[in-house]
């Protein structure tokens, strides 16, 4: 029986953990995020839970519009000098972190540090980077080795990871240790003490956060006012319950509407449906290339053969074609660097009996293949199912293991073989603005053992990467991607199966929610 079906007896109750009395008057907005927030450190992990969390704590030190477009935010604004080789920036008056005490640029120049060693873009800044250092309290300076005019692209990036600006005494952490003390100079306070795992976060407005003055606000750039006294994130993994939920009031956002419950939310009178972010969610199948059988590039080739976009994308977003794109490649369709370079290796229809030929003559012999799965948010765990399906249909052994978001997910770092714990491949969909190039998209860089989860090894696409971000031209910059892509094909960091719309769904009581992912500053509730 469809979920819809269950709606009309659903009620708050069902609810996962009791709700802290407020005072009479408390501005609270409640949002249902698509998973449980369950690592908190915005470098750790590129989780979209973790970057709204982050948006909301910290600050960066530039903002990025809707066209992508930056401009400063925490800076008042920056000087360049000698040939594009010296940049100054300064910050602006009156920053405080969470905790009382002045934003410093000595905090600002060790949190850049931290963050540039798990982020692709902050990687290739500080590889240019000859000096990186805080002269004065308010003075952040780069001496470079070479003009990167993408600088505060890369210091106000939309994508995770964000370059979130933290105390020093927190930014000394180890990069691949995670921050759980939750102490930024962003517009809202995180409260530990309100934390329920697996069911509920809080945050209060940061009463001496103080906004950019001028500018307009718009996705991350622009001033940041905030017109609720709290917001509370509450888990609500079961699509059903979340909706009726928002229908009854007791929630105010739904951040990813399940897809098969659109048409309803559509028609409830106080709810309103959209897309917020135009990027669309980016799919793919993420493989184990340190572990058999995918540390076999032939073996990961021979898959090609077996996509069925379509099938992916039915599965997450019904089949109304105007919500998907196929075929995709390895940059978001409609965007500036995608093409059809390659494009031929995936088929229109799967020929399976081929790709069973093709895997045991690339060296296939049956070993197993642990594959994982979330069952939330929903969409991740109907991509998981027809990916399971895929690899079973062209002749692979596989081992399909369900859990929760948050227990794949710290499963997923670990790089032991399968019999110890380890791990082949899972599903998951990203942002189009975490894919949208080589500067942004950890997924694409072959750079082994400090690649994204699943530590492809590829250097001729770094090289072709390095040759991208010194291209003089926009058309110089498109000859690479197409080289990236051509390149991606052969040695496959990942396989893409389709970019989707994702729908947010939330009350008539709020307005001027900001366009692109779940953001809170500027929204308004009435009522």
């Amino acid at each position: 029986m469809k979920r819809r079906m269950f709606l009309a007896g659903l009620s708050a109750t069902a609810l996962p953990a009791p709700r802290i009395a407020q005072a009479q008057g408390t501005r609270v907005l409640r949002f249902i995020p698509q998973t449980d927030l369950t690592v908190l450190d915005p470098v750790w992990t590129t989780v979209y839970a973790t970057r709204d969390h982050a948006n909301m704590v910290f600050d960066t030190l530039y903002g990025t519009d809707r066209q992508y477009r930056t401009s400063p935010q925490m800076v008042a604004g920056h000087v360049v000098e000698d040939d594009g080789r010296l940049w100054t920036l300064s910050l602006r008056d009156g920053l405080l972190f969470h905790d009382g005490t002045p934003v410093l640029a000595r905090d600002c120049v060790a949190s850049i540090r931290r963050w540039g060693q798990r982020d692709p873009f902050g990687q290739a800044l500080l590889a240019a980077t000859d000096e990186l250092s805080a002269p004065d309290d308010r003075t952040i300076r780069f001496r470079l080795k070479r003009p990167f005019p993408l600088l505060p692209a890369a210091l106000g990036k939309l994508p995770s990871t964000i370059p979130a600006m933290m105390p020093e005494r927190l930014a000394r952490t180890d990069a691949f240790t995670q921050v759980t003390e939750m102490v930024g100079s962003g517009p809202f306070r995180f409260l530990a003490d309100e934390r329920v795992s697996g069911a509920r976060v809080a945050y209060a407005k940061f009463d001496r956060y103080v906004p950019r003055p001028d500018g307009v606000s718009d996705w991350t750039a622009g001033p940041k006012v905030v017109h609720v006294d709290r917001v509370e994130w509450t888990t609500i993994a079961d699509p059903a319950t979340a909706a009726a939920a928002l229908q009854s009031g007791e929630q105010d956002w739904w951040n990813y509407a399940a897809s098969d419950l659109v048409p309803l939310l559509r028609r409830a009178a106080g709810l309103k449906v959209e897309a917020l972010d135009p990027s669309g969610l980016f799919c793919l199948m993420r493989l184990n290339h340190l572990q058999p059988p995918f540390n076999n590039p032939a073996i990961r080739r021979a898959l090609f053969g077996a996509i069925n976009q379509t099938d992916f994308m039915t599965a997450v977003a019904t089949d109304d074609p105007s919500m998907f794109q196929v075929p995709t490649g390895f940059f978001p369709h409609g965007t500036p660097l995608a093409s059809d370079a390659g494009m031929a290796a995936i088929p229109r229809e799967p020929d399976y009996d081929k790709v069973r030929r093709d895997l045991r003559a690339a060296g296939y012999k049956g070993e197993k293949v642990v594959f994982l799965a979330a069952t939330d948010p929903a969409f991740v765990k109907s991509l998981a199912d027809v990916g399971a399906d895929m690899l079973q249909r062209a002749g692979m052994n596989v081992d399909y293991q369900v859990s929760d978001f948050g227990t794949m997910i710290t499963r997923r770092v670990t790089r032991a073989p399968v019999e110890q714990g380890g791990w082949s491949a899972f599903m998951t969909a990203l942002a189009g603005i975490d894919m949208l190039n080589p500067a942004v998209q950890a997924q694409l860089r072959g750079n082994g053992a400090n690649s994204w989860i699943g530590w492809p090894d590829s250097p001729r696409i770094e090289q072709l990467r390095d040759e991208w971000f010194q291209a003089p031209t926009p058309e110089a910059q498109h000859a690479a991607a197409r080289a990236i892509q051509l390149q991606a094909f052969q040695d496959v960091p990942y396989l893409p199966v389709g970019q989707f719309s994702q729908l947010t769904a939330y009350s008539r009581r709020l307005s001027d929610v900001p366009r692109g992912y779940a953001l809170f500053w500027n929204v308004r509730k009435s009522g």
